[in-house]
């Protein structure tokens, strides 16, 4: 699964704010993932696509809240523009939970 920074009604939220745009995607996430039964310690693969990489490296250390076990493999991508010209980043899961 992957989620940008959106309102329930599809719009953009935190418009220019990358590191809260980020911290609004992890939010999403984590809603989809205890949905499931799953924490970000069941991630195992995040590809992060963004359209300000030294932004994005300056805000990153962020991710150490959200992956207190181990990280993930995955890409950081930079990337010309996303689905709307307001998002800054995509943040996009793989998952893998044993039964």
């Amino acid at each position: 699964s992957g989620a940008v920074s959106m309102d329930d009604e599809g719009n953009p939220t935190a418009v220019g704010d990358l590191e809260q745009q980020m911290k609004n995607c992890y939010a999403d996430l984590e809603k989809i993932l205890n949905h499931y039964g799953c924490t970000f310690d069941d991630v195992v693969v995040e590809n992060v696509f963004t359209t300000d990489m030294a932004l994005f490296l300056e805000k990153s250390s962020y991710r150490n809240t959200i992956y207190t076990e181990h990280f993930p493999t995955g890409s950081w991508l930079g990337v010309k523009e996303l689905a709307l010209p307001e998002i800054m980043i995509e943040i996009e899961l793989e998952v893998y939970k044993a039964d």
